[in-house]
């Protein structure tokens, strides 16, 4: 639906567009300037770009507007080079035989250049698909969903599927339009009746899709719905994208089904993504990092002691945004530098200073988000880092990237299974660079005012600890269970 609500925006916007542009060439360059600057543009940059454009928003409307602007431009391109391939003579045949400007427009230009400018649509149509399936991390449900959270929990048949599914879609819509195509050119009604039908099976599933979903109720927690205190009610959470935030955003999902309410999960978002949209009131409630919310949302540089920092976070979120630091939840994901135990050992590497000054160039891997974050730029400029080469990549392949000797030292997550799971060992940090993490609950303003969700919530506060959820990650990370399945042995371990 989005894909055919960007490419209808962005065609009604281009072909006038591009028949205006067509009869004054000084409009040209802009118009063509402005579209082609677009398509240089990453699509998921361009998507999270809408984000702080839009005031915080996610969803549908960040997600609509990159992919109408990623469609204008082979449309209008091909608008401006279909009309300009019409033959001087023929047009100036037309106004021979007494036919208006518009009535050439309509009657001659249009129908010689329709191949070509329908030819932009189906390449416009390839493009916003592809681009639509990462508007996942803006907090817009797509195929996308499918391919980002399969490669957190290395579920190869998902990423397979979300794949499959978008190409497939993608060449559904390019024979849809290939079919229009034929039946401007051959002038017959019998393409049109194809490409409407091809158009029908190409949106069944999203038709088939809605509709009242069950939803899974812990047997830990099966007596609170008695009380279905949140009966009615609709709550969003959000989760950033890794195994243990999918895990935790089913365990607050599992609490507030058993409670009554109707629950929403937004994956896969980024830390300010997700904090914008709590900010706005776009989700409701989600797990992030006292470590995180220090260095990345409050811009302080220095790390503190534990609970000065997990008081001074609270009294910043309240006083800036009315963001309600409910408690944390008892347990710590910390960034750790992480080598393989044989390549540590051999040299002689056991804390993060030991990584200077060696005769051999060490190269430092992690996930792409920590190398912007100014945790990193403290811990680099603390132990004189400058010359340790980094190499970002998602953190599915991290760990199997140290131990293949790929990289020398990753960030690692301190409740990650795979850390014992893969022979690492954590560097020690004597300088005490790296803040905190402690995992809190946090809820947005008009979430912070909702008593029933603060109580149904407020059992999980210091109720995990670092080993609990360390088995649960595994649980994804190594035994391929799902997250699903992962929190509710999470809430069985909570309930002892």
């Amino acid at each position: 639906f989005i894909s055919l609500l960007a490419i209808a925006t962005g065609a009604a916007i281009s072909f006038p567009l591009g028949m205006v542009v067509a009869r004054r060439p000084e409009l040209s360059g802009p118009a063509l300037g402005f579209t082609s600057l677009v398509q240089t543009i990453p699509g998921l940059a361009l998507l999270a770009l809408m984000v702080p454009v839009l005031g915080g928003r996610i969803g549908f409307w960040p997600a609509y507007l990159a992919l109408t602007l990623y469609s204008m431009l082979p449309i209008l391109r091909n608008t401006i080079v279909g009309l300009e391939s019409v033959s001087a003579d023929v047009r100036e045949a037309a106004l021979g035989v007494g036919m208006t400007p518009l009535q050439r427009l309509w009657h001659v230009d249009l129908p010689l250049a329709a191949p070509i400018m329908v030819a932009g649509l189906r390449t416009a149509a390839v493009w916003v698909i592809g681009a639509a399936t990462l508007s996942t991390p803006v907090g817009y449900e797509s195929l996308g969903n499918y391919i980002f959270s399969g490669l957190q929990t290395r579920d190869w048949a998902m990423v397979l599927f979300g794949c499959v599914a978008s190409a497939a879609l993608a060449l559904v819509l390019d024979q849809a339009i290939r079919l229009l195509q034929s039946g401007l050119t051959v002038r017959r009604r019998w393409p049109f009746g194809l490409a409407a039908g091809a158009f029908v099976l190409a949106c069944l599933p999203a038709f088939l899709s809605i509709g009242p979903t069950s939803g899974r109720t812990s047997p830990a927690v099966s007596g609170l719905a008695a009380a279905s205190s949140l009966e009615g009610q609709t709550i969003t959470i959000g989760a950033k994208p890794f195994s243990e935030q999918y895990i935790l955003a089913e365990l607050l999902k599992t609490r507030l089904e058993a409670a009554g309410a109707r629950v929403v999960v937004r994956e896969n978002l980024g830390s300010t993504i997700a904090y914008d949209a709590l900010r706005t009131g776009e989700i409701d409630v989600y797990v992030d990092y006292t470590g995180t919310v220090w260095a990345t949302v409050m811009k302080r540089d220095a790390p503190v002691p534990r609970a000065r920092m997990l008081a001074e976070m609270t009294a910043w979120l309240w006083e800036e945004d009315r963001i309600l630091s409910l408690g944390a939840l008892g347990f710590e994901n910390a960034y750790a530098f992480a080598m393989h135990r044989p390549r540590a050992e051999a040299l002689g590497v056991s804390s993060i200073s030991d990584l200077v000054g060696g005769e051999t160039a060490l190269i430092k891997g992690g996930d792409v988000e920590f190398f912007a974050r100014p945790e990193w730029q403290r811990v680099r400029d603390a132990y004189g880092l400058g010359d340790l080469k980094t190499r970002g990549m998602d953190n599915t392949f991290m760990y199997g990237a140290v131990v293949g000797g790929e990289v020398d030292v990753i960030t690692a997550y301190t409740t990650d299974g795979r850390i014992d799971a893969f022979d690492l060992i954590l560097l020690e940090d004597p300088l005490g660079a790296l803040p905190p993490y402690d995992a809190v609950l946090l809820l947005s303003p008009e979430a912070a005012d909702n008593d029933t969700l603060v109580r149904t919530l407020s059992p999980l506060l210091g109720a995990i600890s670092g080993d609990q959820m360390r088995r649960a990650n595994g649980l994804v990370d190594l035994e391929g269970e799902t997250p699903g399945r992962a929190a509710d042995a999470l809430e069985m371990a909570i309930g002892e």
